[in-house]
């Protein structure tokens, strides 16, 4: 296992700026995907829990030090947490990885990406600015952009550190008091980050985090009545609940739920720049990434050429421990690697190659070797879910016409990739795409901090990243003065 250089989070919750354990005393164990080991604990919190940390959040909004704060000084606070990040950030790495099973090399990445949101945000503070409206003779017309007040955010286990920073930081941002509930497979680097913002000095009450269940925890938080909007990333299953429960409390949401994201490859296209592109965006993270990568649609005229090289490729990637060489780490859990081995056994489409599982990997861990299908039937089952592992699904196409059909073809659409020389090919297809975001001629943004970032229909709705961020976590008041 990947030691840590840092003690590990107690298992408690920060709630108005103490860290407490659960009001039931009850505890989960914490197993790392390397070994399959126990290694520490948090604590499983119900909804007493959740409520005081709400009730928290709710006086430190209202009148609270927090609400005090100009929007300067919120972000003062957020580029110092932004910097101890920085100077933690090889102890969070390596705890992140024991927690979460990523390879090493991705979890520091990822704390670069972390620090990045609070640095992004922190100096985004004071610069959403309103408007003066024309109005009738006599009048004077402002619009303000104000926080909602208290936000609860359920993030996933797929990336804790930066999902925390992409969460959070626009919230705070914007002066709400927050609330985060973590995944329980995976929340230690989130309470790391909880200690590291009370460390440089953020008031009581602006950050609170409660561990435990989705079913009970997260369930209390997506329902609590004093709550002014969520944040979610996970499911669609799930996603559905949240906004059943944000409906009912008449309150807004952002849900981010997923994709089956298409990298359509034309014949004109820089293969060389392609390959390795395709195999990382789909191996990154184990495959457990939203915008993963996980159809690949080719162009007939290229198809056997770039599917032997494929091959080639995939049989080289061995899933192993997360040290320093790892490309491929195991998956998050047990359960997870079960569900993506059954839609490997039971894919509707030829196995091209599969990689292999480095010998020397611990036998305990959740280890699953990358797949590649194809031809794939752009209907089938594995061509349409969202499997969520490292598993590659190639479809042929004849012309521009077919290739955005299938592209849009699912009832996802985050993102998609567009590889052609072609330069109207590029705005036409790009145009075309039923998604939130699209690449030209690469894929991935190292973080992309910067840019908007959500999808539509099954996907979810709403903006995270970039000032849409901003946006989504305020709301516009208008005031009119008759002054006569």
């Amino acid at each position: 296992m990947t030691a840590t250089n840092a003690p590990l989070p107690r298992a408690l919750n920060l709630i108005d700026g103490k860290w407490v354990p659960a009001a039931s005393g009850k505890e989960m164990d914490v197993r790392s995907p390397i070994d399959g080991e126990v290694f520490t604990k948090i604590a499983d919190s119900g909804p007493e829990d959740v409520d005081a940390a709400v009730m928290a959040a709710r006086a430190a909004f209202d009148g609270g030090p927090w609400s005090k704060l100009t929007a300067a000084e919120r972000g003062r606070l957020m580029v110092r947490l932004g910097n101890r990040i920085l100077e933690e950030a090889e102890a969070l790495a390596r705890l992140e990885t024991m927690d979460n099973g990523k390879p090493i090399k991705q979890s520091r990445a990822d704390m670069i990406a972390t620090a990045r949101y609070f640095e992004y945000y922190g100096g985004a503070a004071d610069k959403v600015h309103g408007e003066v409206i024309p109005f009738l003779n006599g009048y004077n017309v402002q619009v303000f952009r104000e926080p909602h007040g208290v936000t609860g955010h359920i993030i996933p286990w797929n990336y804790p550190a930066q999902m925390f920073g992409r969460s959070i930081a626009p919230a705070l941002a914007m002066g709400n008091a927050t609330v985060l509930k973590p995944a329980e497979d995976a929340c230690l680097t989130a309470l790391r980050i909880g200690e590291l913002a009370m460390e440089v000095g953020f008031p009581a009450g602006a950050i609170n985090i409660v561990t435990g269940r989705g079913e009970v925890a997260g369930k209390a938080l997506s329902e609590h009545r004093k709550v002014d909007f969520l944040s979610f990333t996970g499911s669609p299953e799930v996603g559905v609940l949240i906004q059943t429960a944000a409906a009912r409390n008449f309150i807004g949401c952002t849900l981010e739920l997923g994709g089956k994201s298409p990298q359509i490859i034309f014949d004109d296209a820089d293969l060389d720049a392609v390959y390795p592109v395709l195999v990382n965006a789909i191996i990154q993270n184990g495959g457990q990434t939203c915008s993963a990568g996980s159809r690949v649609l080719l162009q007939r005229g290229i198809y056997d050429k770039v599917m032997a090289e494929l091959k080639t490729r995939f049989e080289a990637v061995a899933a192993s421990d997360s040290g320093e060489d790892a490309v491929l780490g195991p998956l998050i859990s047990a359960r997870q690697k079960k569900r993506v081995e059954t839609y490997i056994a039971e894919a509707d489409a030829p196995l091209v190659a599969r990689g292999t599982v480095a010998k020397g990997s611990p036998e305990g861990g959740y280890y699953v070797a990358a797949a590649l299908f194809g031809p794939c039937d752009p209907n089938s089952r594995i061509a349409q879910e969202e499997v969520f592992g490292p598993v590659l699904c190639a479809i042929p196409f004849e012309d521009e016409a077919e290739a955005i059909r299938i592209a849009n073809g699912t009832e996802y659409g985050l993102v998609a990739g567009i590889w052609t020389r072609d330069g109207g090919r590029q705005q036409r297809v790009a145009k075309a795409m039923h998604c939130g975001q699209v690449f030209i001629n690469g894929y991935g943004a190292g973080g992309g901090i910067e840019l908007p970032f959500g999808g539509i229909r099954k996907s979810g709705h709403g903006r995270e990243k970039g000032f849409a961020a901003l946006h989504e976590f305020s709301h516009i008041k208008t005031v009119v003065h008759n002054h006569g």
